[in-house]
């Protein structure tokens, strides 16, 4: 072999060696910068995910595509060459990572193999325990919004086949819950001819608009009933309610908001369906696609009905130069307070004398806040009204009441969560633990 061609050999395999070296040191120097980042997930109680989340097996091959789709921050990261959870609890359950992956390396699943999550039995029709009850979307742990619409869809599509003409209700389906899956079930059953109705107990939308992001990723199609093809693959809630209002108000859909239905209850073959405000509405079928997180709780003072109140911090970053006041002592009290803090004058109303149970991080976040005085907290306080430009609070074990100029109002009471409302319907509840919700 001539000189020059080992020399040209050793060139090369220098070069392939610094290549290796440099690869080897890019990965160690992410795995450590991950593992960093899951130790303090871990110690601010961010670990541990809540609902529909990632888990990835061994085809993973650490191309970063789900890291690269995932529009959080942190919620996925790569260790030894493999992709792995950082801020599981931060994750929504959208599925952008699930449909990125190009080996099909990721599972969605619902709960851990150390803390479950209740789910309501349903069989493959999506008819539960309770013949004539169906339910579909985020309350079957569907919370992506394109499979939610295919629940929905399939859902109706289903049901439809069980009902018998004459039948004696009004109407042949009542949905309960105006989010994707209801909508679209709502839209299936104006397909197929059946008199239905949906009832929401806030406004149109469901829990997808209290998500707190400004943009909504949906990474492939929905197929929307009655209008087809849906490609917003980046929208806006408002977007993407503006797009729903257009197709329902083209299909005669009735949505009944503010009707929060207390109970339904079987009989004659039918249904009665009733609501907290009185109403009763009979139907020979139910699909329930409400959300998982409850009804928020309210604390039933004058003007908490004001348009001022919210239950949800929703894009705190647009909010500025407000007399703000959050009600509550828990993490997601704290956590909003924090957040307002940083572009408005924010009051944290807690009942307590010392907050109690907080992750690690928000304690010393809100303690330190309190000490340089960017929070102004008033302990043993409880909210009595709300007006106009003003609320009233008593303060302290002797009792005194004030008034503080106020814009804004956040309550953090916690809420009714649906188990106690599915469990009166005769639902049964089955706790899953860690079993997969979506897999290729």
């Amino acid at each position: 072999m001539e000189l020059e061609e080992i020399a040209v050999y050793a060139v090369v395999a220098i070069i392939c060696l610094a290549v290796v070296g440099l690869y080897i040191r890019k990965q160690s120097r992410e795995t450590s910068i991950t593992k960093a980042k899951i130790i303090k997930a871990k110690e601010e109680g961010l670990f541990e995910p809540v609902s529909l989340h990632p888990v990835i097996d061994h085809n993973c091959i650490k191309s970063g595509a789900c890291i690269a789709a995932c529009p959080e921050h942190d919620v996925l990261g790569i260790v030894n060459g493999r992709a792995t959870t950082i801020n599981a609890s931060q994750c929504i359950g959208h599925g952008a990572c699930f449909h990125a992956c190009p080996t099909q390396a990721i599972t969605l699943c619902i709960g851990t193999a150390t803390r479950g999550v209740d789910l309501p039995h349903i069989n493959q029709n999506f008819e539960s325990n309770v013949p004539g009850i169906f339910i579909a979307g985020e309350l079957g742990g569907m919370g992506l919004i394109r499979n939610a619409v295919e629940q929905g869809k399939q859902a109706a599509e289903n049901l439809t086949k069980t009902i018998a003409k004459n039948h004696g209700a009004t109407y042949d389906l009542v949905i309960v819950g105006a989010g994707p899956a209801g909508i679209s079930a709502a839209l299936t059953a104006k397909k197929n001819d059946l008199k239905a109705i949906v009832l929401e107990q806030d406004t149109l939308g469901g829990t997808v608009f209290t998500f707190p992001r400004a943009k909504i990723v949906m990474t492939s199609p929905m197929d929307l009933p009655l209008y087809g093809k849906v490609k917003l693959f980046q929208t806006s809630k408002s977007d993407l309610l503006d797009l729903w209002k257009k197709v329902l108000a083209e299909n005669n859909i009735e949505i009944k908001e503010k009707s929060k239905v207390e109970s339904v209850v079987s009989e004659n073959g039918y249904f009665k369906i009733n609501t907290l405000s009185g109403e009763e509405f009979t139907s020979k079928t139910v699909l329930l696609s409400i959300g998982r997180q409850g009804t928020p709780r309210k604390l039933n003072v004058p003007g908490e009905q004001s348009e001022k109140v919210a239950y949800r911090l929703l894009e705190p970053e647009n909010i500025e130069g407000k007399d703000i006041l959050v009600v509550g002592g828990g993490d997601s009290a704290i956590e909003s307070a924090l957040l307002l803090a940083e572009n408005n004058k924010v009051t944290l109303s807690y009942r307590n004398d010392v907050f109690s149970r907080l992750k690690p991080m928000n304690s010393t976040k809100i303690n330190k806040a309190i000490a340089n005085g960017s929070i102004d907290v008033k302990l043993n306080s409880n909210l009595l009204s709300i007006d106009k430009e003003d609320i009233t609070l008593s303060v302290g074990k002797d009792v005194e009441n004030i008034k503080i100029k106020n814009d804004l109002v956040y309550i953090f009471a916690g809420g009714e969560l649906p188990t106690q409302f599915l469990e009166k319907i005769g639902i049964k509840i089955t706790k899953k633990f860690g079993e997969a919700i979506l897999k290729h």
